[in-house]
């Protein structure tokens, strides 16, 4: 079964074939300013296609009501939400749809094929310019009572600030430019990481702070839903020795509690960028049966 996949971005929205096993004639194309403009940006994208496709799949920000049929919330794509967006897409395509957030599907991925494939108590943490995350029990999505199960962004680390606001490189790499008086795209999280391994004094206080918070945040999220693996995704987690860091840092904490009848296992995820597809598509199946 041909699943045609998208995944709504607030710069570029991502599409791709999941035919089963792989996410194949992936394309891309810049977001729309309108919602009229991204139906027709959709559909020119199914026009092109020259095999039968059996549903389409979407991963989208915000708060996916599934019964209400529409996206709550907000996110940097404001015209998806607060209507019903499921029956205008079926109507678009006149073929069954379904939508899921962009961090569940990443989540769903990485339960479905990837690097908690068989576990059932996952947390996933999307590392990215905030954070986000799914929760699994029993080998199933948990969405809460509000749908905000999974939000550890909004969680409170330190002096008011969230999870979002002090544990991701791109926060990180804003402190540091705003510190340094320039503008705060400037550098980059990759930069400010190859300035502390150079020995910028400011880098490499940024760069401990960034793992002090994303470990003390994901150290609450092991003790508050007790999770068999935590999934890092996002850019940041393709960083070579953040696990290494990440565990370190760990170990003092539970050494500081006195903490020892397990170690909490924390892994990258294995999809990276076909995530959001590749769960999208298994969301969709899932829905079907």
């Amino acid at each position: 079964m041909a699943i045609l996949a998208f995944d709504f971005g607030g710069s570029a929205v991502k599409y791709g074939i999941w035919n089963g096993q792989e996410i194949t004639d992936k394309g891309k194309f810049t977001t729309p300013k309108t919602w009229d403009e991204m139906k027709a940006s959709l559909f020119s994208v199914y026009e092109g296609i020259n095999q039968k496709v059996e549903g389409v799949a979407f991963s989208a920000p915000g708060v996916v009501d599934v019964q209400k049929q529409m996206i709550n919330g907000i996110s940097t794509i404001p015209y998806i939400h607060k209507f019903n967006i499921f029956k205008e897409l079926e109507e678009l395509f006149n073929l069954p749809v379904a939508i899921e957030n962009d961090a569940n599907c990443a989540g769903i991925a990485e339960i479905y094929e990837g690097a908690a494939k068989g576990k059932k108590e996952v947390a996933f943490v999307v590392v990215g310019t905030g954070i986000g995350g799914a929760i699994f029990h029993n080998g199933q999505i948990t969405k809460g009572a509000h749908l905000y199960g999974g939000e550890f962004g909004l969680m409170y680390l330190s002096e008011g600030e969230t999870f979002s606001k002090l544990g991701t490189a791109v926060q990180m790499a804003w402190r540091y430019c705003e510190r340094k008086g320039v503008e705060k795209e400037t550098f980059s999280g990759e930069d400010v990481f190859a300035f502390a391994e150079s020995g910028d004094e400011l880098a490499i206080e940024e760069v401990n702070n960034f793992y002090e918070y994303l470990t003390q945040g994901l150290f609450s999220i092991q003790f508050s839903l007790d999770p068999e693996m935590i999934v890092l995704g996002g850019g940041v987690s393709a960083k070579k020795g953040l696990i290494d860091e990440i565990n370190q840092r760990m170990k003092e904490k539970l050494d500081h509690f006195d903490l020892h009848d397990f170690i909490p296992k924390i892994v990258t995820c294995e999809f990276k960028n076909d995530a959001n597809l590749i769960g999208a598509a298994a969301n969709f199946l899932a829905n079907q049966n």
